[in-house]
């Protein structure tokens, strides 16, 4: 018996928080709970990738993060996209589809 794998496509995990936080701000959780809930309880974000990587979108001013209190009434920052991150984002939605239909294609013909 194979085990059902939910691990993120690499390179997949700065698109996927970008994609999180296009309407509104969300603290670290929600944003792997978003993840999670939108891609039908598929995709987890670890603790260990996520934060690293919104450290690494803040140094790249795609993001940026303020302090706030979260829903449980705890202090949480709380990140939201910058424009040059909404520029990213289209950037790697457009490059993610054109490689998706790539593959579609190899798969379907081979």
């Amino acid at each position: 018996m194979t085990k059902e794998k939910s691990d993120l496509i690499y390179g997949t995990l700065d698109m996927l928080i970008l994609r999180a936080l296009q309407h509104e701000p969300r603290h670290g959780l929600a944003i792997a709970d978003r993840i999670h809930l939108v891609s039908a309880d598929v995709l987890r974000v670890e603790q260990g990738s996520l934060y690293p990587a919104l450290y690494r979108l803040e140094a790249e001013g795609l993001i940026r993060a303020e302090w706030g209190v979260s829903e449980k009434n705890r202090k949480a920052r709380f990140y939201e996209l910058t424009a040059a991150g909404r520029k990213r984002l289209a950037s790697e939605i457009e490059h993610w589809e054109r490689m998706a239909a790539a593959v579609r294609v190899v798969l379907s013909k081979a």
